[in-house]
């Protein structure tokens, strides 16, 4: 028995049994009583040490992350965590890596560690498979569960995310009107924030090319950490015969790559070769020219998804889904735009 089945036998939505739990002024007595017959018929007891029948909470939030070298998800993590002490909450991190197994046995140790809420870094959580998902849903029958950078319609499950489709659309079609126009999609991650950037690269460039010639996309399978075979992987690109003087890559480490690839064939940045990275990291001012790229907003998301976290275990109704837009920051890798240009960002 789980606070969903309780939603669903009182007919009410799952905010409102949370409500009841913790005590709020804001449901009619007649809800109230509703839910409280429910549960004393089913026997439930509230997670955390029944926290909504006069009792603390046990106030730790589960925090799962695939990998806390990767600089991206390491700042959501710091972010995340600095923000849930900030509101005197503890938090308890599991690095899972990318399996999904591994991530399972995560949910479910968090699980039984009576955490109030579970916060899944980065969009790798969420899989094209509805079955794939099944471990999101089945903890979310249990306790909130907030998803960074990913959408999940189950319900308990709330989604703060990037614009990652029109982001990478955007910057298309900056680098298209600076000139450019073979440009290679360089990018390691089919996620469910990858596959969105790949998609608005896909959707921008396909607008100016002719029927039937596919844009020029490049997958990298190595390490995160290992820039020298990125630029190997480009060379070998070239090798084939694969021409590009402009590369949009799906994070800065790429980007950074794309770079030193650029340096090492003699072309001169941004006049010969643009590159555009993603997530305004601290990457991009560790090139000569520094890095433009594509800022996500990541602190923002991370401020929004533990308000709305909040919001939630005060039983208050809060959005399933909100969306933020990013920004192009135009740094030295990129040719300057008339500003009619660049208002296509």
């Amino acid at each position: 028995m789980t606070i969903y089945d309780i939603s669903e036998k009182a007919g009410v939505s799952i905010a409102t049994v949370s409500r009841v739990l913790n005590g709020s002024q804001s449901v009619s007595e007649k809800t109230r009583q509703k839910v409280l017959d429910v549960i004393e018929q089913c026997g439930y007891t509230p997670n955390a040490f029944a926290r909504g029948l006069g009792l603390n909470t046990m106030k730790t939030i589960g925090i799962m992350c695939a990998d806390s070298s990767d600089l991206y998800l390491a700042k959501a993590v710091y972010y995340i965590e600095q923000k849930l002490r900030g509101h005197g909450y503890d938090s308890l991190l599991s690095c899972t890596g990318y399996d999904l197994e591994a991530k399972e046995y995560s949910m479910n140790l968090l699980i039984t560690k009576k955490v109030d809420g579970i916060i899944l870094v980065g969009s790798n959580f969420v899989y094209e498979r509805e079955t794939d998902n099944r471990y999101i849903a089945e903890a979310a029958a249990q306790v909130p569960v907030m998803v960074l950078n990913a959408a999940m319609d189950t319900p308990n499950v709330y989604s703060i995310m990037s614009d990652d489709y029109t982001s990478m659309y955007n910057a298309t079609r900056e680098m298209l009107a600076g000139g450019i126009r073979d440009i290679l999609y360089f990018y390691n991650s089919r996620s469910y924030s990858g596959r969105k950037k790949l998609a608005g690269f896909q959707a921008a460039m396909e607008e100016q090319l002719l029927p039937g010639i596919a844009p020029s996309v490049e997958f990298y399978r190595g390490s995160h950490e290992d820039v020298h075979a990125m630029v190997r992987h480009l060379k070998a690109v070239r090798d084939k015969g694969k021409s590009f003087h402009g590369v949009i890559a799906a994070d800065d480490t790429l980007g950074l790559a794309a770079v030193k690839y650029a340096a090492e064939m003699g072309y001169r940045v941004p006049e010969e070769f643009s590159v555009i990275g993603y997530n305004n990291s601290m990457l991009a001012c560790c090139c000569q020219p520094e890095l433009t790229s594509i800022d996500n907003k990541l602190e923002t998301l991370c401020e929004h998804l533990i308000s709305t976290l909040l919001g939630i275990l005060e039983g208050k109704e809060m959005p399933k889904k909100t969306v933020f837009s990013g920004e192009i920051v135009r740094r030295g890798t990129t040719r300057s735009l008339a500003p009619e240009q660049t208002k296509l960002s």
